[in-house]
């Protein structure tokens, strides 16, 4: 897409973005996209001069000037300004990224039904699920996940660790999707993506929004865990200001809730429009309610209470999704589809077995082994809390133990990091702690953090050597792992899920959790 700076640029959207100042050459120039990485500049962009952690992408404009920017969005003074290029200096460069893209893109969002689905835990899972429900159901959709992404045709893999990505990509995606003849967009709606600090998703026009829980997570970001509760509800903030038409219908604003979590209540407050529950316990003015289920290594049965504004039925379900928790996410996603269309809950329950897993959430692995082995994306004290419980009871009754393997992202939130321990320990037989993503800390600092927590409940963990092993290469981890398992035992690998690799201190290594797994397994001599 190319726009000349004029066309896009206006009055309004420069307050928006918090303009400050804007110089403009004599030649209004040719935009051909936004750019915030210096090293991928190509001629005609419009270069965003970030300030971060590590690097302040101002201190690279005379290479993305070098590589044909014709525009640079900026925050702070700078030393040389160019007569052929445009200057746009804005109090908070990320900031201002959001609107502008939203202006060079026309608005995206306003031609979509958004669906915005924010939470600690489930958000990728629950984003898929409504995003295949809506093509079963022939419906145009496009989707931005953690691990997949599409923009209205296939769906691909999503090369980054970053759950949100920054606004110029998310409106460029959204454009792509209306371009495409798309009519819905689901958007995993992470807390820095909610977060003003990075306004990555503030000009998205949301119609429905879905929280599925809030815990512990991203304080080294957010500060406080109030803040962090906070920036997640600012997807509940923005229906209030939905309501947009298309196609000549108004697009029904909406909230899903689940009326488990103990912020349920602050999410439904900050919105008038209506807000549905979904609850894994039956009783109280509950929409969607869990009755019982049966869960197994290929999926889940359940009995689903359906309230009044559902019919007031028992629904009974079947999916082909591994974990018990999965059948949360299946009814808050069968809640934003009935709503967003509307259909009734009962036309949808056919479709639900033909509904696939995210790859890397309790992926199991299969190379004729006698053991089981599944991959998780798991990295929380709170989801170690929901998968461990289901997966004990289903192991132990065959006689089994359950092997963990796991670490903890470096440069994050370090409070976490004993409370992994203490969980696993309690609910495992073996841990083996490895590297996720090290970042610039110490390898096996983070691991002996997390060792703290260990055996805290007189779990596993306590016996180094025995049933504790420190391992920081990921890959030696994994084979330590499996040699100590034996008939019926689980081994769990938890906390990279899909991700293609692991950052360390000054270098990025590519690294698949999935294939390494397969690869350790036929050194065995396992293989089907």
């Amino acid at each position: 897409m190319e726009r000349y700076l004029s066309t896009f640029l206006s009055p309004d959207a420069a307050e928006k973005a918090g303009c400050i100042e804007i110089t403009r050459p004599l030649e209004d120039p040719l935009i051909t996209g936004f750019e915030f990485d210096s090293r991928k500049v190509r001629p005609g962009n419009l270069y965003c001069a970030l300030p971060g952690i590590h690097a302040d992408g101002h201190d690279y404009i005379a290479e993305a000037l070098q590589a044909g920017a014709r525009a640079i969005l900026h925050q702070r003074p700078l030393d040389e300004y160019r007569k052929d290029t445009a200057y746009i200096r804005a109090a908070d460069s990320h900031f201002a990224m959001s609107p502008l893209a939203d202006a060079f893109y026309s608005y995206p969002s306003r031609r979509l039904a958004v669906i915005g689905v924010t939470g600690t835990e489930g958000k990728s899972t629950t984003v898929y699920l409504i995003y295949q429900l809506l093509k079963l159901l022939g419906k145009g959709a496009g989707f931005i996940s953690t691990v997949r992404f599409s923009n209205g045709g296939e769906d691909e893999a999503n090369p980054q660790h970053q759950t949100t990505p920054e606004a110029p990509t998310v409106q460029r995606l959204l454009a792509e999707m209306v371009e495409r003849g798309a009519e819905f967009a689901v958007v995993e709606s992470s807390s820095h993506g909610l977060s003003s600090k990075t306004n990555r998703l503030g000009d998205v026009a949301f119609d429905a929004g879905i929280m599925t829980n809030v815990t512990h997570e991203h304080l080294e970001f957010h500060g406080t865990w109030e803040q962090y509760r906070s920036d997640k509800a600012n997807l509940f903030r923005a229906l209030e200001k939905a309501g947009h038409v298309k196609g000549g219908l108004e697009i029904p604003s909406f909230g899903v809730v689940n009326a488990d979590d103990p912020s349920a209540a602050s999410f439904a407050a900050v919105l008038s429009r209506p807000c549905y529950t979904y609850s894994a316990r039956p009783g109280g003015n509950v929409d969607l309610s869990l009755l019982d289920i049966q869960s197994g290594a290929e999926g889940n049965r359940y009995r689903a209470l359906a309230g009044e504004t559902f019919g007031g039925c028992i629904l009974e379900i079947e999916d082909r999704l591994p974990g018990a928790f999965n059948a949360l996410n299946v009814l808050a996603s069968l809640i934003a589809v009935s709503r967003i269309l509307p259909v009734p809950v009962e036309d949808l329950l056919p479709l639900i077995p033909r509904l696939k897993p995210v790859r890397g959430r309790m992926t199991a692995i299969d190379k004729g082994q006698d053991f089981e082995v599944l991959v998780d994306y798991a990295h929380t004290p709170s989801s170690f809390q929901t998968i461990f419980p289901p997966l004990r009871e289903r192991i132990r009754k065959r006689g089994g133990r359950i092997i963990s393997l796991f670490g903890s992202a470096g440069e994050r939130d370090t409070l976490k990091r004993p409370e992994q321990g203490r969980i696993a320990s309690q609910w495992s037989d073996i841990l083996v702690l490895t590297d996720e993503d090290p970042r610039g800390e110490d390898p096996m600092t983070i691991l002996e953090e997390i060792a703290q927590g260990c055996g805290a409940n007189q779990g596993c963990g306590a016996n180094r050597g025995e049933d504790l092993f420190l391992i920081p290469h990921r890959p030696d981890a994994i084979r330590m792992a499996f040699s100590l398992a034996r008939k019926g035992d689980l081994v769990l690998l938890l906390g990279k899920g899909h991700e293609n690799s692991i950052i360390y201190a000054g270098k990025t290594v590519d690294y698949d959790e999935i294939g390494e797994a397969e690869r350790a397994l036929e050194e065995m001599g396992f293989a089907n």
